[in-house]
């Protein structure tokens, strides 16, 4: 007695996740914050943004072209916020609280994606070029102007630059390590006035 061909088995297609770059970039943060890039996979990535690895790999070449795209996008938006809070009007002090002010912004408006751009500076910043709009050409560029037209003391603009950033990037570090309370902003007064005693140094 034949025997009834056994109906074929149909392999489920999960639907194409709706909105899937986001959610992929906030699961692929999370990771990097609290695995680091390299201990993160992309079928981690997926698994915890609620959508399949394929998903991932049409918005992204792999980890690292993300991890790439997710610093720059706070390191560009940094050098716009430097130069338009720097080069406005205003006194030395209005124009560096002005620019304190709007980097507390940045880092309390998403301070996951913040505390990414910073803790990974070191691993990314070689992957952008010198050029003249980013945060410490910017800063550089400034400083040099404010010594050229005897605004501050005349020195090495690179070093003064470095010493003012450092103010803001190592009180954002240790928000990062829960070594400060509250938002960034909180403190962006006391910031802002210590910037400006190491500029009038």
């Amino acid at each position: 007695m034949a025997r009834n061909p056994s109906p074929e088995k149909t392999i489920e297609k999960k639907p194409r996740a709706r909105n899937a770059r986001p959610k992929i970039e906030r699961a692929a943060l999370k990771l990097f914050i609290h695995e680091g890039v390299d201990a993160a996979t992309t079928r981690e990535i997926a698994e915890k943004a609620g959508v399949s690895e394929g998903a991932l790999y049409r918005h992204y070449k792999g980890k690292d072209e993300l991890a790439v795209s997710l610093f720059m996008e706070t390191h560009n938006r940094l050098g716009l916020m430097m130069q338009e809070a720097l080069s406005g009007d205003g006194s030395l002090e209005e124009k560096v609280h002005a620019a304190v002010a709007a980097y507390c912004a940045l880092a309390d408006e998403d301070f996951l994606l913040f505390s990414f751009h910073l803790v990974s500076l070191n691993r990314y910043l070689p992957y952008d070029k010198k050029r003249e709009d980013d945060p410490v050409s910017i800063t550089e560029q400034i400083v040099t102007a404010l010594m050229k037209d005897g605004v501050i003391p005349k020195g090495d603009p690179a070093l003064k630059a470095a010493m003012a950033l450092g103010v803001v990037m190592q009180a954002g570090q240790n928000k990062i390590y829960n070594r400060l309370p509250g938002p960034l902003s909180q403190h962006a007064a006391a910031m802002a006035n210590a910037i400006v005693a190491v500029l009038k140094s």
